[in-house]
C-alpha cells in the first residue's frame, strides 16, 4: 500500500511538471520542485526569465493556480519563481535556447547556432561542453552533428555526479529534432586534481598524559642549559670588570691610608635577592649560587697584595730624605764660608775711614 502511495504521488509531480512547461513555453526553465507545506503545495520554479512567467499584473500564476486546483486537485497551491543568474551554465536552458533557435530560424543556420551557443558556454566558466543534434539536418536523411569543446568526463563517478546533462525537442517541417547537451560546470572537484601548496602545513597532534610528562621535563632541561649559559657569560663580564678595576688602582700613586681600603676592595657581584616563584627560577638559583663560589676562589686568586705598593714608598721615602740631606750640607757649606769673607772686608773700610 504504501509503495503504491510513493508511486502515485511521483506520477502526479510528473504531470505537473510537464503541464507547467508546456503552458510556459520559451520562458527559460530550468527546474519544478514540489514541497508540501502546512498551508497546501508549494511549487517552486527556476527560470531565466520570471518576469514571462508572472504576466501583466499576475495573471499567468492566477490561470496556473486555478489548472492545478481543478486538474490535479490541489487544495491550495503557491507558486514560487526563482531566477537563475548564471544561464550558460544551466544544461535546461541551454537546451531550450537552441530548440527555439532551430524553431525560429529553421535548419539551415544549426551549425552557426551550435557554435554561438558553445562559445558561450565556455565563455561562461564551464571546463567542457558537448552538443549533439540528430535529424533530418541538412539534408532528407537523419544525421548526428557532434558540436564538442573543453574537458568533459565520459565515465567514472563524475560522469554521472558532475557533468549537467539534458535533452529537448524542437519541431520543424522536415520533422523532430533531438538535442542533447552536457555541461561540465567549473565547480566540479576532480579525483585526479592536486594543489601544490608553496608553504608547508604543520599538523597539530593531541599527545596522551605520558606523552605531555615528556614533553615538560625536556622543557626544565633546556632552562638548565640556558641558565648555565647566562653564568658563564656573566662570570665572564664581571672578571673583566674585577681586573680593569685592579689595573686603575695600581697604576694611580697610592699614600698609606688610601692603601688599606685598596686591599680591603672586593670585586664580589651582589647576590640577587631569591624569589620563591617556579622550579625553574629556584633551579636558576642554586645555579647563581655554585657559579658566585666559583668567583670568590677565582677573586683571592687575583686580588692584588699590597706589599709592592709599600715598597715602592719606602724607596720614594728613602729617596727623598737623601735628596734632603745633601741640600742641606749644601746650605751648612754656605753659610760656614760667608763669615770667613765679613773680617777681611771690614778692616778696608775702617782703613779707608
Amino acid at each position: 500500500m504504501i509503495e503504491r502511495k510513493f508511486v502515485s504521488h511521483k506520477t502526479k509531480e510528473y504531470y505537473i511538471k510537464q503541464h507547467i512547461e508546456s503552458t510556459l513555453r520559451g520562458v527559460g526553465i530550468s527546474q519544478i520542485k514540489l514541497k508540501k507545506i502546512p498551508q497546501g503545495e508549494k511549487i517552486i520554479i527556476y527560470a531565466s526569465r520570471p518576469s514571462l512567467i508572472v504576466g501583466s499584473k499576475g495573471s499567468n500564476i492566477r490561470k496556473l493556480t486555478t489548472v492545478l486546483r481543478k486538474e490535479f486537485k490541489l487544495e491550495n497551491p503557491q507558486i514560487e519563481i526563482n531566477e537563475v543568474k548564471k544561464i550558460f551554465l544551466d544544461a535546461n536552458i541551454v537546451a531550450d535556447r537552441i530548440a527555439n533557435s532551430l524553431e525560429r530560424f529553421g535548419s539551415a543556420r544549426f551549425k552557426g547556432i551550435g557554435h554561438r551557443v558553445m562559445r558561450n558556454v565556455l565563455d561562461s566558466g564551464a571546463l567542457g561542453v558537448e552538443i549533439i543534434i540528430s535529424g533530418k539536418i541538412p539534408g532528407a536523411r537523419a544525421k548526428n552533428w557532434r558540436f564538442y569543446r573543453g574537458y568533459l568526463k565520459k565515465c567514472g563517478d563524475v560522469a554521472f555526479s558532475g557533468v549537467l546533462r539534458s535533452q529537448k525537442t524542437a519541431l520543424i517541417k522536415s520533422g523532430i529534432i533531438g538535442i542533447k547537451v552536457s555541461i561540465m560546470p567549473p565547480d566540479v572537484v576532480l579525483p585526479d586534481s592536486v594543489e601544490i601548496v608553496t608553504e608547508p602545513i604543520v599538523i597539530e597532534e593531541e599527545l596522551d598524559e605520558p606523552t605531555k610528562t615528556k614533553k615538560k621535563a625536556t622543557k626544565k632541561k633546556t632552562t638548565k642549559k640556558t641558565a648555565k649559559k647566562s653564568t658563564k657569560k656573566a662570570e665572564k663580564v664581571d672578571a673583566k670588570e674585577a681586573k680593569v678595576a685592579v689595573e686603575e688602582a695600581v697604576s694611580e700613586p697610592v699614600s698609606e691610608e688610601v692603601a688599606e681600603p685598596v686591599a680591603e676592595v672586593s670585586t664580589e657581584p651582589k647576590k640577587e635577592e631569591s624569589s620563591p616563584a617556579e622550579e625553574k627560577k629556584e633551579a636558576i638559583e642554586e645555579i647563581k649560587a655554585e657559579s658566585e663560589e666559583v668567583k670568590e676562589v677565582k677573586e683571592v686568586k687575583e686580588e692584588p697584595s699590597p706589599e709592592p705598593v709599600s715598597e715602592k714608598d719606602d724607596t720614594s721615602k728613602s729617596e727623598e730624605s737623601e735628596e734632603s740631606e745633601e741640600s742641606e750640607e749644601s746650605q751648612e757649606s754656605e753659610v760656614a764660608e760667608k763669615p770667613a769673607d765679613e773680617p777681611t772686608e771690614k778692616p778696608t773700610e775702617e782703613t779707608n775711614s
